[in-house]
């Protein structure tokens, strides 16, 4: 019996095709970077990240989302004065793609960017899947790169850019809810008429991305009612500084730093999964792997 929970469907990849929703897939975060929240600067020598890459396939990452320049909160990603060009974001990439493609030729490898130009360049490398996180909103030319490519895509909810997301107001449940609803709604529509097919959609309501503490756990709550927009659900709640801040009771009263956040972020998973979730986002992926076992065979089993 399958659970009315999680969408079913086919999801079409550049030269591939993944089936979603019989089992939940795993992508594992290769961050090459030297300010990304969670291990900025790990993986920034391109070695150092194919060797992590190798680990977390097999540690058995169904995918592996690379990205070289972070959006974390405060950060200048998205505008015209982005600290990382998209020269340099791809200086430090596409190594990363070439070496893990090397090892591993089928490999799924998503890139996480919101620029036209790394998308085209890591989609000609071997990428299969672009990872944009302002849901086609940062660059006008990306929905058209990758219709052409005929690439996989990830659309998600961002509100604003990182730098404007410390002063925004917190939102109620519903308002939250309506307001990546219809975001979602519109990257998918501007998808459509660039051309994008609906089977290479996958939509990610962007957990943290100008979310307030609260508005992330209502989401959470709430996430199976994005299901109405017809397509899978990626959640990417990995290490999250909302997870920190709930543990810092538990903790003295200070937020749990990122590489504290591990339980708490297997707990948000599970939740993620168990409300239609088909893809979870996650640094730790042999733990993830078992937890989402758990979830799935919970879902069976309803």
């Amino acid at each position: 019996m399958t659970s009315p929970l999680r969408q079913h469907a086919a999801w079409k990849l550049k030269t591939r095709t993944l089936a979603l929703g019989e089992r939940t897939l795993v992508m594992g975060v290769v961050n090459i970077t030297p300010d990304s929240f969670s291990d900025g600067g790990s993986f920034l020598d391109p070695r150092a990240a194919v060797e992590h890459s190798l680990k977390l396939l097999d540690e058995g990452a169904d995918i592996l989302d690379l990205g070289a320049e972070s959006t974390r909160p405060g950060s200048r990603a998205g505008g015209a004065d982005a600290s990382v060009s998209a020269e340099e974001e791809q200086e430090r990439l596409l190594p990363v793609v070439d070496g893990v493609m090397k090892f591993e030729p089928r490999a799924v490898i998503s890139v996480d960017t919101y620029k036209a130009t790394t998308a085209r360049a890591a989609l000609r490398a071997g990428a299969e899947i672009v990872n944009d996180v302002s849901g086609f909103a940062w660059d006008p030319k990306m929905a058209l790169v990758c219709a052409a490519a005929k690439a996989g895509l990830v659309l998600m909810h961002t509100r604003g850019r990182p730098e404007e997301w410390r002063g925004q107001e917190r939102l109620p449940a519903d308002e939250v809810l309506a307001m990546v609803r219809d975001g979602l709604g519109a990257s998918r529509t501007a998808a459509r008429a660039a051309g994008v097919a609906d089977e290479a959609i996958v939509l990610d309501p962007g957990y943290g991305f100008g979310k307030k503490l609260g508005e992330n756990y209502s989401l959470v709550s709430r996430q199976a009612e994005l299901l109405s927009l017809g397509r899978p659900l990626l959640a990417g709640l990995s290490r999250k500084s909302f997870l920190g801040h709930t543990l810092a009771g538990l903790h003295g009263g200070r937020p749990a730093a990122p590489e504290e956040r591990e339980a708490a972020s297997i707990a948000a998973l599970v939740a993620a999964i168990l409300h239609g979730a088909s893809i979870v986002r996650v640094h730790a992926v042999r733990a993830a792997k078992e937890a989402a076992a758990i979830a799935d065979a919970v879902l069976a089993a309803r």
